[in-house]
Parts: C-alpha cells; sequence; structure tokens
C-alpha cells in the first residue's frame, strides 16, 4: 500500500471527492490516536473497545477503498501508543502483537477460511484451541534461569514500559520457578486484571475515604500497575492469568493447549481452554460462554481462538499488528456505532412528549435495534443530538437502548438543531415545558387520545369520582370498543344499557349497579371534582386547596398565574400546569360536558382565618433549618398553624422567606423584590410566642 502525507493546503491535484476522503481520513486518524492514548497508556478510556473497533474499522475501510490517499501517520498499522515516560522503556524481544476480531459467525468461518489458504493440503482444517479473552492489561514476564527479572506492558507492541516492582507484588505470579532453572530465557504472556470481587471491594474502601473510584476492573487493574510506589500496587487484589510462552518453551511440547499445561504444572494461572476442530464447535462454546460470563469471577468480553499447533503457526506468521493464526471472537457488542437517521415524538400515557430516536438497524448486546428513547427534550439538549448524527447506542441485558453518546466530530454539515413541537403531534393541543424542567407535556388531558385511558382510571378512583362498579377492567375495554372515548362518556353510558348486558358477560345487575353508581357521582365536592381532572402536578391536598382558595370552579379556570401562586402551596410550576390545563379549549369542552351531564357540587364557603397571628400572609420557605433540625414540612405546618398559607416560589404577593443555611434562588428574589426575610433565630421566637 502507497502512503502519502497529502497537505489538503498544498494538494491542487486532487479532486474535491479525494479531497472528502482526505479530510474523513484526518478526522478518524485523530480520533483513533486519542483513543489509543487513552487506553493503552493514560488508562482512562472514554470510549468502549467496540466503539473503536468501529473508529479503527473505518478508517481501515477507507484506506483499502483509496490506498493512493492512505496517510503515512495513520495509526492502523501500530498496536497501541507511545509508552509512558514515568517507567523507564524496554525493547520487546519479540514484538508483542495485538489481535484482528471476528463478531459473528460468518466472521468466524471466513478467519478460518484464511487460514486453510495459507496452509498446504495436508494441513488443512487445524485443530484449534479457545480461550476466555481476559478484559485486563497484556504482560510479558520474563525469567532467567527460573529466576523473574523483567515485567513489561505491551505499550506499542515494540516497546513497552518496565513495570517489574508493581509486578512482584501479584501474588500469583511465581517469582522462583525451580521447573525452569534449565531454562536460559523464559518469557512467559498473559493478562493482569483485577477480579469482580476484590473490584467492588476496592471502590467501596475509595468510598468510604472519599477518594475517586475506578470506572471498571480493566482500569483498576491498569492504574494500579502503573503506580509508582510499588507499595500501591501491593494493596491491589491483582491476578495473572498467564496465555502464551514465546522463548523457552521445552522442545517436546508442540501444541499451545501444551504450552498452557504446562505453565500450569511450573505454577502460573490460565484461564479455562478448550480444543475444538470446527466453526460449529467454537459457536457452540461461544455461546455457552456468553451465558455463563455474568457468573464468573473476572470480566471477559469474548474468547481468543488459535491453531493448536505451534508449527502451524510459525508456517501462517504475522502481520505487522496481529498474528494469522488468532483471532478474538468478540461477544455481541453492549455499545455500538451508528446513524441517527430521524427523530420522531411520541406522546405517553401521562402527556409526557417524548422524542424517539430512528437508527439505522444495529446489532447491540445481541438485538436488532432500530429504535432508542431519548428521554425528553431537555436530553436532546444535554446531548446537542441532531437527525443525521453518527451516535453510541448502549444496550446491556434486558435494558432499553440509549444513545450514550453523539460524534459531533463525524456530524455532516447540514443538520439543523432539534426544536420541540409546539402543539401535541396527536391531539393539536399546545405543548408546555414548564420553566426549569426538561419534560415537555400535552395539554389536552381530557382530550388527547394518547392520555385518554389513563384520564379515564384516575377520574373513577376512589379518592376522585368514586365510581364503584366501573372497574379498570371494565373501563378500557369500554375504551378500546370506542364506547367511551373521555371521562364525559361515562356520564352517558345509560345510552348503551342493552349493550353492557352482553358486553363479555357483564350482566343486567352489574351493569344496574354500574350506572347507579355513575349517577351517585355526579353530586361531588369541587375539591374532588378538580382532583379527578387530572391536572399535572394537583393532588388531593392542592386540590382542596384551591377549593377552599376560588370557593367554585369558574374563578378558578379564569385564574391567572399570579392569582393561583396566592394559593396555598401553589408554586410558579404547578401555577402554569393549572393555567395551560384550562387554557385548553378540548379540556374546557369536556368540562362543559360533565356539568351539562349533571355532575354538581355545592361551593365552597370561604370562611375567615378568626384572629391567627399569620392570617393572610403567604410565606415561602427556603434553605435547611439547623439549629431546631426542623424541615420543611414541619415548618410549613408551624406556619399554616398560625394562619398563613405556605407558596413554593417568591412573588411580589410574598409577606415573608423563612431563610436557612444555604438559601438560594429564593433568598436572592426575594431580596431583589423587598420581601421580608426571616432567619430561623427569630422564627423560632416567633412560634414560641
Amino acid at each position: 500500500m502507497t502512503k502519502t502525507n497529502t497537505d489538503m493546503n498544498n494538494a491542487p491535484s486532487l479532486t474535491a471527492e479525494q479531497r472528502q476522503v482526505v479530510t474523513k481520513m484526518r478526522t478518524l486518524i485523530a480520533e483513533v490516536r486519542k483513543h489509543n492514548n487513552a487506553y493503552y497508556v493514560m488508562d482512562e478510556p472514554v470510549i468502549s473497545d467496540n466503539e473503536y473497533d468501529q473508529l479503527r474499522l473505518s478508517l481501515i475501510s477507507l484506506e483499502e477503498r483509496h490506498p493512493e490517499l492512505t496517510q503515512t501517520d495513520s495509526p492502523t498499522a501500530s498496536v497501541g501508543d507511545d509508552p509512558l515516560p514515568s517507567f523507564s522503556q524496554v525493547e520487546h524481544d519479540i514484538p508483542m502483537l495485538s489481535l484482528g476480531n471476528v463478531f459473528n459467525f460468518d466472521d468466524l468461518t471466513e478467519f478460518m477460511r484464511r487460514v486453510n489458504d495459507r496452509l498446504n493440503p495436508a494441513n488443512q482444517n487445524p485443530g484449534y484451541e479457545i480461550e476466555m479473552k481476559l478484559d485486563g492489561l497484556a504482560v510479558s514476564l520474563k525469567y532467567l534461569k527460573g529466576r523473574f527479572v523483567r515485567g513489561v506492558t505491551r505499550g506499542d507492541g515494540q516497546t513497552g514500559e518496565d513495570i517489574t516492582q508493581n509486578v512482584k507484588t501479584i501474588n500469583n505470579i511465581p517469582l522462583v520457578i525451580e521447573a525452569a532453572r534449565d531454562i536460559e530465557v523464559l518469557e512467559v504472556r498473559g493478562e493482569v486484571l483485577m477480579p469482580k470481587a476484590g473490584f467492588k471491594r476496592l471502590n467501596r474502601l475509595a468510598e468510604e475515604k472519599g477518594d475517586k473510584t475506578f470506572a471498571n476492573p480493566r482500569n483498576a487493574a491498569a492504574g494500579s500497575l502503573r503506580q509508582l510506589d510499588p507499595a500501591v500496587a501491593a494493596n491491589r487484589p491483582l491476578a495473572f492469568y498467564a496465555y502464551s510462552v514465546n522463548q523457552g518453551l521445552p522442545e517436546d511440547i508442540k501444541l499451545q493447549s501444551g504450552a498452557l499445561s504446562w505453565l500450569q504444572q511450573i505454577g502460573f494461572t490460565v484461564s479455562r481452554f478448550e480444543l475444538v476442530n470446527t466453526a460449529e464447535q467454537v459457536q457452540q462454546y461461544y455461546e455457552s460462554m456468553i451465558e455463563e460470563r455474568d457468573s464468573l469471577p473476572f470480566e471477559i468480553d469474548g474468547m481468543v481462538i488459535k491453531v493448536d499447533e505451534l508449527a502451524l503457526q510459525n508456517q501462517l506468521g504475522a502481520l505487522s499488528r496481529e498474528p494469522r493464526w488468532a483471532t478474538a471472537y468478540k461477544f455481541p457488542a453492549e455499545t455500538v456505532m451508528t446513524k441517527l437517521n430521524a427523530i420522531e415524538w411520541q406522546v405517553g400515557r401521562t402527556g409526557q412528549i417524548t422524542p424517539v430516536g430512528k437508527l439505522e438497524p444495529v446489532q447491540v448486546g445481541g438485538v436488532t435495534v432500530s429504535n432508542v428513547t431519548l428521554h425528553n427534550f431537555g436530553e436532546i439538549q444535554r446531548l446537542d443530538v441532531r437527525a443525521g448524527d453518527t451516535v453510541s447506542v448502549h444496550r446491556a441485558g434486558d435494558v432499553i437502548p440509549k444513545v450514550t453518546r453523539v460524534w459531533h466530530e463525524l456530524r455532516p454539515d447540514n443538520t439543523q438543531p432539534v426544536t420541540l413541537p409546539t402543539h401535541c403531534p396527536v391531539c393539536g393541543s399546545p405543548v408546555v415545558l414548564p420553566e426549569g424542567e426538561a419534560l415537555a407535556r400535552c395539554t389536552g388531558e381530557l382530550f388527547c387520545p394518547a392520555q385518554q385511558q389513563e384520564a379515564l382510571i384516575h377520574f373513577v378512583s376512589r379518592k376522585a369520582m368514586d365510581i364503584d362498579g366501573l372497574g379498570e377492567r371494565w373501563l378500557i375495554s369500554f375504551f378500546e370498543q370506542g364506547i367511551v372515548k373521555t371521562v364525559a362518556d361515562i356520564y352517558h353510558l345509560h345510552e348503551h344499557q342493552d349493550e353492557l348486558v352482553n358486553f363479555e358477560k357483564l350482566g343486567e345487575k352489574s351493569v344496574s349497579n354500574m350506572l347507579n353508581a355513575i349517577e351517585e357521582s355526579k353530586k361531588t365536592t369541587l375539591s374532588r371534582f378538580i382532583y379527578a381532572l387530572g391536572i399535572r402536578g394537583v393532588g388531593e391536598t392542592t386540590a382542596q386547596n384551591l377549593a377552599q382558595h376560588f370557593g367554585d370552579l369558574p374563578p378558578l379556570m379564569q385564574a391567572n398565574i399570579d392569582q393561583l401562586l396566592e394559593t396555598q402551596d401553589i408554586g410558579t410550576i404547578t401555577a402554569e400546569l393549572i393555567y395551560n390545563f384550562f387554557r385548553a379549549q378540548h379540556n374546557i369542552e369536556v368540562i362543559e360536558e360533565l356539568q351539562q351531564a349533571g355532575v354538581h357540587w355545592d361551593k365552597v364557603e370561604q370562611g375567615t382565618m378568626d384572629d391567627l397571628p399569620l392570617a393572610g400572609q403567604t410565606w415561602v420557605i427556603t434553605g435547611t433549618l439547623v439549629t431546631s433540625g426542623m424541615s420543611r414540612d414541619e415548618a410549613k405546618d408551624k406556619l399554616q398553624a398560625l394562619g398563613a398559607k405556605v407558596s413554593g416560589s417568591v412573588s411580589s404577593k410574598t409577606s415573608a422567606l423563612l431563610a436557612g443555611e444555604k438559601a438560594g434562588s429564593k433568598l436572592t428574589r426575594a431580596e431583589s423584590l423587598g420581601v421580608r426575610v426571616v432567619l430561623e433565630d427569630e422564627f423560632l421566637q416567633m412560634i414560641g410566642k
């Protein structure tokens, strides 16, 4: 492959298409190098192995399609990155290669086909040895006449870091091997890892001390090995699992499986391994390991498949980065990259407007994923995600897939920021996003088809209209059959009496009881009716406060936000939700239908507060009451007992703000409005009187 280091500013001979290819190559090279450094040098990877593989494969694919444009500094031919400067550097006697990857059965059979193509006819279909692919840090151990002398990391494959002193602290590494006294140089390679139990214990201790915790066992193992103080490494629960002998293997051992058995005999720990002959046998073992994976004492991310006969390994040789006789069969990726084709909006049963990402279908965790929830508009803004972006999607076990990263570096030029719809995509009612919240909602609670079923169930519940006999099962059935659509239709069920009697064997008595309960529910209270409307943020207590404050429904429906804020316990967000509910024409129409059907209540008499000292005052509580240890709810009870109304937000009509420690924006707003600020000591004296 001929490589060039084309400078975009000095390449007049390049076509526009070639310039575009080179630009994409340079972007991918920068990304791969950045993540090489994070993974191999700093041991702080910020993307998953699969995401890294996809970035690298994208670059390789470009280079294969455009070999004449391949850049001289491309990292596709190197293993890792430069070693850390804080350790002395050691050149490997034999390059410490990485492994290629296969991801499915077709890839596996292709790997085996390539092996056969390079072997002579007498050696076709060789036996294979398969091991667990341990998720740790690759290390080379050197022994001279059976005595351990040096431990070196993989580094860039040619040169690694000398971590000898730290390696000596790993309990299961033999420092003296009697059986190797006659071997001049013995080099054993393997993986240093941290078992799951030790990882959990290490993080628990770190949390107790207030120290930084590790993201995963691999980071913990790598970070431990790269401690400049060996005493730190000695206190970390590390283990070494050998996987090859690269120098000093006895001549009578001819197989990779034999080498592993010999390593066990002389005192090393090796992972479980199996011998197979066919791709089907590999696949069967692979699937069994996926099932067993979570129960293992250490993390694995796949299997390693090796030609078992060492002579055939030598015959097959290696590429610049990886051997031809071995490959890693990765488990189904839990995080993959794909394209986000579009963003659509859906309405949930509670009115929440949820953005759903439409993906280029991709396999994640063994399942094809084409849709992913983006949760809410706030999450879209946090991720800065757009249709057309490349995204990382994560799915583990039965967890719902989610976007974990947006690759802004790979964003096309023609993308547009996502805007929140102003009207519900189902019913056309206004969509509201209360200040300070991430969840947008449709205001057509009583009318919106997406919310009607939830609204019906709430409306007939015991604390609302209390319609006994009209259970959730029948209500949902009526809704699905189109007999009931809105809550007002409940009061027209008597028009369907003959139909209901024959409805799924409901029977005359049950129908009669149901219709009687519906008739009886027409006489209710204002607070019950307000609660039954299912206004977001309005529970039983708030409904009672609204009924007491406004006395009847018309004044409540006509109230502006400032008037709503005067109601006890009503804050800005709830006031906005109530205000918007009564501004949705569909909701007004349903309420009018309910009243026309005979639903009624007595007006609430708004009596005086007698001579209570705080009567007529509106208070707000903020901060933490440290001196008394009183909770905000307890302080609220004290104020209400003195006749005050307690609001959730400060306005020009607020009488006083009770400010504890760490009071925030409410205190700032109170001071700007000239509202009286009462500190805890003054408050305690006041309630003491």
